[in-house]
């Protein structure tokens, strides 16, 4: 493709693209007798596209109709993509404002774009080349997918993760949803969008520096991932911080940083690696520092016993509708152990444990932003106490469904604030004076 025609298939959108199964079908075949596969698997990624683009503009020159120079540019992209790639949903990709695909069955493609979803034209031609879209994504990363394992977890080359179920599970045909690498923010961008404001981005930076254990709650898609890339920012260069994910999501910048990513079981049900067997194996190598994408099971009480023998300053995430359901959460996601452990015991595990939750929202017009801040006030065994320190005040939703409102700021615990003084890290001053002194709440 010359210069024009790669312009013009830039800003193609998936709208644009001719659906033309039977024509990209009939390219595709003739591509596959023109190339010279041991040729072309000599070449790096963008060497083998812009070959292959050559080879099908010279074919649809030769016995292709007659199309503009849009159309053009369409068609051969579909075709490479079909060839190369994921097919229709490589354009998707490709846009940086889609930050969420979910394919609902050949014909029924949703995004997600500024936090909000919508539909889009394009679609697959039939459940055949869908299946075929699943198999060069799972067979990727050495999985399957069929009715005895209908469903499965990956991650396509650019990071995206992806999550594939079929039927009988799914009564609406193959189901494909794929999320985007999260973007990397810093604290202070954060603050710039309006996801937080200048004092709790202090008071949280103050707690990362006093080595504070803090959980990042929300539900999904409030960009907890994101704000756990960008909290880290915080942690000093010096120190050695080992990370754990399901799918390896987050972007650290220190220089002294040990990436861990669990395994799922193979086609034999052997080799998984779990996120508990990471954070055991995260104790044996000298952490300063132990970062975990999402609690989710029996690891929870592993990460709870690590921050409660020197590990402080750990970061983690889990799904909570609120920072009093987050507490509760832990509480029942670390009973899930195989340890015979009493919930009196729990509760006094997470109470020495953790410091802060940091709640996070989507708004209906798809803004993310800091909801609560709450200290963990309760001690030992007490039924658990937070003290809010910040959150966010809403407004009546107004016709636009536009979200507005306040930060609020109300004063510290003594105890947190003094060991940020301890630890020498400054307290902004919203945080030293009461404001409206928020009460402490006991969660059941």
């Amino acid at each position: 493709m010359g210069l024009k025609d790669r312009v013009a298939a830039q800003h193609a959108t998936p709208e644009a693209l001719p659906q033309r199964s039977g024509t990209v079908a009939r390219f595709r075949s003739m591509l596959l007798e023109e190339v010279d596969l041991d040729e072309l698997s000599q070449l790096n990624a963008s060497q083998r596209r812009a070959r292959l683009e050559r080879i099908v503009g010279h074919l649809i020159t030769r016995d292709g109709p007659m199309l503009s120079t849009l159309e053009r540019a369409a068609l051969i992209r579909q075709i490479v993509d079909e060839a190369l790639g994921l097919g229709i949903l490589e354009p998707l990709l490709a846009d940086e404002s889609v930050t969420e695909i979910m394919v609902n069955g050949p014909h029924s493609i949703f995004v997600e774009r500024d936090g909000r979803l919508e539909r889009v034209e394009a679609r697959f031609a039939d459940e055949a080349q869908m299946y075929q879209t699943i198999d060069r994504i799972v067979a990727a990363v050495n999985r399957r997918v069929d009715e005895s394992s209908p469903m499965v977890d990956a991650r396509l080359p650019g990071g995206e993760r992806v999550n594939v179920i079929i039927p009988p599970l799914s009564l609406s045909g193959p189901v494909i949803t794929i999320r985007r690498f999260p973007t990397t923010y810093t604290l202070d961008e954060l603050v710039a969008m309006g996801s937080v404001d200048a004092p709790a981005r202090a008071l949280l930076a103050a707690a990362v520096t006093a080595r504070c254990n803090v959980i990042i709650s929300g539900g999904t898609g409030t960009g907890k991932t994101t704000f756990l890339n960008a909290l880290s920012g915080c942690i000093d260069a010096t120190e050695r911080i080992v990370t754990i994910e399901d799918s390896a999501e987050l972007q650290l910048q220190q220089p002294h940083v040990v990436s861990l990513e669990s395994r799922p079981p193979n086609v034999e049900s052997e080799g998984e690696v779990t996120i508990r067997d990471l954070v055991r194996n995260a104790l044996r190598m000298r952490p300063d520092r132990i970062v975990v994408g999402e609690v989710r099971g029996g690891e929870t009480l592993d990460m709870l016993q690590a921050m409660n023998t020197g590990h402080e300053g750990s970061l983690t995430t889990v799904h909570a509708n609120s920072a009093e359901d987050a507490v509760i959460r832990l509480e029942t996601l670390a009973s899930m152990s195989d340890l015979p452990i009493t919930f009196e015991a729990l509760r006094d595990q997470i109470n020495s444990a953790l410091n802060l939750i940091v709640h996070l929202s989507r708004g209906p017009d798809g803004s993310r932003r800091v909801a609560e801040i709450a200290v963990v006030a309760s001690r030992r065994r007490e039924r658990f106490r937070l003290a809010t320190v910040f959150d966010f005040d809403a407004d009546p939703l107004a016709s636009d469904r536009v979200v507005t409102g306040r930060f609020r700021h109300f004063r510290l615990p003594e105890g947190l604030e003094r060991r940020l003084r301890l630890a020498g890290a400054a307290i902004p001053h919203p945080f030293l004076y009461e404001r409206g002194q928020a009460p402490e709440r006991e969660a059941e």
